[in-house]
């Protein structure tokens, strides 16, 4: 399976072994961001995917110009490959999220958020919102990252990266846009092996909680 950056491609069909059968949704929204060091309000990138029934309907991808220019090297190095002057001319936090996520998101009002290790990217919206005064979303999201651990416990890790190598999932990791596609594919495999055919089917099935920020 190849995860192409195209926002219009069907990534995954489920249960099309049923066309007779009315369909329940599996939908969600998944969003990764990345940072330029280990606060959270440092994001340089962010990348948002809408999944309805387990497919990817539309994305989008911004960059994020950080309060100030304190990027760990190891990372430019290593993982995101972004300087700032990749991000200097970028808007900042709050516009970013105000002017694109946000109306992304509340284009299809409801859907859940997902991140793979969601602690990390609702704590970047945290960290983010409070530095810069900002409003919280009040957004429900879960955590694919748990529900990985509870679909597969056989599996030594949970990594994105691990499960992308294991799903046969080629993808750019550690791209914003890249990771949350690939985040969404595998909500969508543990949903089809748990025979979930809605986002809250599946937290019940993994004895997962949806959680608010």
């Amino acid at each position: 399976m190849t995860n192409k950056a195209l926002c219009e491609d069907s990534q995954l069909s489920l249960f099309d072994d049923e066309p007779d059968v009315k369909k329940q949704s599996l939908d969600y929204i998944t969003i990764d961001f990345e940072t330029a060091n280990q606060y959270g309000n440092s994001a340089i990138s962010v990348g948002l995917v809408r999944y309805i029934d387990g497919k990817e309907a539309d994305c989008m991808y911004e960059l994020i110009c950080p309060p100030n220019d304190y990027f760990v090297q190891e990372w430019i190095d290593q993982i995101h490959h972004l300087t700032y002057e990749d991000v200097k001319n970028a808007p900042k936090f709050p516009e970013v999220w105000d002017n694109k996520v946000r109306p992304f998101i509340e284009k299809t009002p409801g859907l859940p958020l997902v991140a793979h290790n969601a602690k990390f990217d609702m704590g970047v919206i945290w960290d983010a919102c409070s530095f810069y005064h900002h409003k919280l979303p009040g957004y429900n999201y879960f955590c694919s990252l748990q529900i990985a651990k509870k679909v597969w416990p056989e599996y030594e890790k949970h990594a994105l990266t691990f499960l992308g190598e294991k799903f046969g999932i080629t993808y750019l990791a550690h791209e914003a846009l890249e990771d949350s596609r690939t985040c969404g594919l595998v909500v969508a495999l543990a949903a089809q092996k748990m025979k979930a055919r809605t986002v809250q089917e599946l937290l019940d099935k993994c004895k997962n909680k949806m959680e608010r920020i």
